[in-house]
């Protein structure tokens, strides 16, 4: 049933990974429609793996312009050959959306695997598209929410007491934006981050939900994207994983952007960065005017079956 897809168009952001097209696999096998954004000089190679592959995708090319207009947060600007990463791509898709009419969009990275549904304090695969139209009807309730999306899995553990949903974090990876939101994608890296945290301080809120999550391949686990692009191009590459240069360029970034609540540290294993979030409590869900809230569970189509 139609009313079980998602209402807001999608937009995959890819570079380098016409090979893969991860994202656009799992949104194919959910029967998701959806764009992918890539640079001009790999659109043929893209629109070749859509075509072989049936991918249920339109590709559509960046505006090159909008990586000149693109404020990278540092000095460096385009004097990197690596350009700013996905931030352009990501506002290109924001402003395709709005030329459409639409007041949200998603926007998703290109190495997403599939996707859960947490079902009992369990992490469930979940093929159906009704879990994109659950978060977008959720957030659509409240007059101020900038951003949502769903946690990673590897952060809701199994057999763990979760609550459904996170009020005023960082949303990652799989993002559903409000279009009138009067911010964009900014930052050489950490966008996700930064962009959060513009909204935050503005006043609005975010939600990440758990009762929906996202499976994300390791960055530097697949080629192209911005794992050469970026973070091992920063310093000396070692064992498959980050240049130590790359990763701390990336978290002094936002600690320069966001000081008063974000510090470099030690995590996972490397350089990382922490952000204290304890300043948006305040930040309240406001309900929109007229919301009547349902009384009843709405599995938006979504049953469980054993396989």
């Amino acid at each position: 049933m139609r009313e079980h897809f998602p209402q807001h168009p999608l937009y995959v952001v890819s570079k380098g990974r016409s090979q893969y097209m991860m994202t656009s696999t799992t949104l194919t096998e959910m029967g998701v429609q959806h764009f992918i954004v890539v640079e001009p000089q790999e659109g043929d190679a893209y629109r070749a793996a859509v075509s072989a592959r049936g991918l249920a995708t339109t590709v559509i090319e960046l505006d090159m312009s909008y990586k000149k207009s693109y404020e990278s947060c540092d000095a460096l600007g385009q004097t990197r050959g690596t350009g700013p990463g996905p931030g352009p791509a990501r506002n290109f898709a924001w402003e395709h959306s709005i030329d459409s009419g639409a007041p949200w969009h998603w926007v998703m990275d290109d190495n997403i695997s599939h996707f859960l549904r947490l079902h009992r304090n369990r992490r469930i695969k979940c093929v159906s598209p009704g879990l994109f139209r659950a978060m977008e009807d959720y957030s659509a309730r409240y007059v101020n929410v900038a951003m949502a999306g769903p946690n990673y899995d590897f952060f809701v553990m199994d057999r763990q007491k979760n609550p459904p949903i996170y009020r005023n974090t960082r949303i990652y990876s799989c993002n559903l934006i409000r279009n009138d939101a009067p911010f964009r994608w900014r930052g050489r890296y950490n966008e996700d981050t930064i962009l959060s945290l513009d909204m935050l301080k503005a006043g609005w809120c975010t939600i990440e939900f758990n009762a929906f999550l996202q499976h994300k391949m390791q960055t530097q686990a697949m080629g192209g994207g911005n794992t050469a692009e970026f973070y091992h191009r920063e310093g000396v590459v070692g064992q498959g994983r980050y240049a130590d240069g790359g990763t701390t360029a990336k978290s002094e970034m936002l600690v320069k952007v966001h000081p008063d609540v974000a510090k470099v540290t030690w995590r996972f294993g490397r350089v990382h960065h922490k952000v204290n979030y304890r300043p948006f409590r305040k930040n309240r869900l406001i309900l929109c005017e007229g919301a009547v809230l349902p009384q009843a569970p709405n599995n938006y189509g979504m049953s469980l079956r054993t396989l």
